[in-house]
């Protein structure tokens, strides 16, 4: 899994670079990307619900 921490590290640094992408392109994938999972939470959530069911119950015959 990824530390919050390390994410942020590298996105701040991704900004200070001066020939990446802009800070203006980053913010607008950030608002697409929650947005997404705001609209999307409830079916996101029962997926990965569902995941999670199926690996306990997998895993128990191993």
């Amino acid at each position: 899994m990824w530390r919050i921490g390390s994410v942020l590290s590298k996105v701040k640094e991704k900004l200070r670079e001066e020939d990446g992408i802009g800070v203006v392109e980053v913010i607008l994938i950030l608002v697409v990307l929650i947005g997404l999972v705001i609209i999307f939470k409830s079916q996101l959530t029962s997926l990965v619900q569902n995941i999670f069911q199926k690996i306990v119950s997998e895993s128990s015959g191993i």
